[in-house]
C-alpha cells in the first residue's frame, strides 16, 4: 500500500468532506483546502500527474491544459473495480477504462476552449476510484508560457498567470511547484510566483522531475536543493523519475515505471541518499501529500 492504515483513517472522512462542500458550491463562500499543481511548460507536470492517479493525460507540444482540471483521486478497497466520471459545464460522462481518460480531457477541453491551443477558467473535474490511487484531490493548472503561438491569443501569458495566481493566492491552497531538475530552479517562473503569493514558503512544496537529464558535475547542487538548503521552502522538496518520452513511447507501464523510478535512486551515486532520507519517489510524493492536505484541513478547522 502506498499509504499505511493509521493515515487511510484520518484522510479518507477529511477528503470526502472537502469535495462534499465543494460540490454543493460552498467553495463561492468559503475557500476549501486544495493541491494546486503549476509549472513551466515542460516542467513535467503531466508526468506527475499521471504516476500519482495511474491515467494518460493529454500530451503533447504547446499548451496541454487548457482548462483547470480538479482530479479526485479516490483510494478504493482491493478488488473493487477502477471507475472513471468528468464532469464539465453541468453534465457527467462515465468512463469506462484507463484508456479513455486521455481522449475524454481532450474532448472536454476542446469544447469549454474550443479547438486549438486557447484557455478557459471553466473547471473540468475528473474522478477515478482505484484500490491503486492515493486519497488526494489536486488541480491541475495551464503550464506557465511566454511566447503566443500563432493560433493563441498575444496576451495568452498574462491570461494563463492571471488563471494560476487566482488558485495560488488562496491561503487555503497547497502550491505544488513542479521543476526540471537540468534547469536553475532560481530562475523558473513558477516558484518566483509562489514566492510572490507565499513568501515564506509555508504553503509551498517544491518537485524536482527529470533527474536523469541533469549535467554530469551538478548533482550535488541538485542534492542540496531537495535536502531544502539551497532555496528554502517551509514544506521543502521532493524529487521524483516519471516516464520519459522514450518510455511512453514503448509503451512502458505507470506501474513498471515505479518499479524503474525506485531502481534509479536505489542505483544513482548521488540521489540515492535523498531515496533513503524519504525525499524521493511517486509513491513518498503520494503519502507526503496525503499527509500534507490532511493537516491543512485540520489547521483550516475544517
Amino acid at each position: 500500500n502506498i499509504l499505511s492504515q493509521q493515515y487511510e483513517s484520518q484522510i479518507r472522512p477529511c477528503i470526502d468532506l472537502i469535495d462534499s462542500l465543494r460540490a454543493l458550491g460552498v467553495e463561492k463562500d468559503l475557500a476549501l483546502p486544495a493541491i494546486a499543481v503549476i509549472g513551466d511548460q515542460s516542467s513535467g507536470k503531466s508526468s506527475v500527474l499521471e504516476a500519482l492517479s495511474g491515467v494518460c493525460l493529454p500530451r503533447g507540444s504547446g499548451i496541454v491544459t487548457r482548462c483547470p482540471l480538479e482530479l479526485k483521486l479516490k483510494k478504493s478497497l482491493k478488488g473493487i473495480e477502477w471507475s472513471g466520471k468528468i464532469s464539465y459545464q453541468g453534465e457527467s460522462i462515465d468512463i469506462e477504462s484507463p484508456a479513455e481518460v486521455e481522449d475524454e480531457v481532450r474532448k472536454a477541453q476542446n469544447c469549454i476552449a474550443g479547438e486549438g491551443n486557447g484557455v478557459n477558467d471553466e473547471l473540468i473535474t475528473l474522478e477515478i476510484v482505484s484500490p491503486d490511487v492515493p486519497d488526494l484531490t489536486l488541480i491541475d493548472l495551464p503550464g506557465i508560457t511566454r511566447v503566443a503561438l500563432p493560433n493563441q491569443p498575444a496576451d495568452i501569458g498574462r491570461q494563463i498567470k492571471k488563471m494560476i495566481k487566482k488558485y495560488i493566492q488562496r491561503q487555503e491552497t497547497i502550491n505544488l511547484v513542479v521543476v526540471p531538475s537540468n534547469v536553475d530552479i532560481a530562475t523558473t517562473e513558477a516558484l518566483e510566483m509562489a514566492k510572490q503569493v507565499d513568501p515564506s514558503g509555508e504553503r509551498t512544496l517544491g518537485i524536482l522531475t527529470k533527474p536523469d537529464l541533469v549535467d554530469k558535475g551538478t548533482e550535488s547542487d541538485i542534492v542540496d536543493v531537495v535536502k531544502n538548503l539551497s532555496f528554502p521552502l517551509k514544506k521543502g522538496y521532493m524529487i521524483v523519475k516519471c516516464r520519459g518520452q522514450s518510455e511512453i513511447q514503448s509503451k512502458l507501464s505507470l506501474k513498471n515505471a515505479i518499479d524503474n523510478e525506485n531502481a534509479f535512486f536505489e542505483d544513482h551515486e548521488y540521489f540515492r541518499v535523498l531515496l533513503q532520507e524519504g525525499h524521493a519517489t511517486i509513491p513518498a510524493l503520494a503519502e507526503r501529500l496525503t499527509v500534507e492536505l490532511v493537516e491543512h484541513i485540520n489547521v483550516s478547522h475544517l
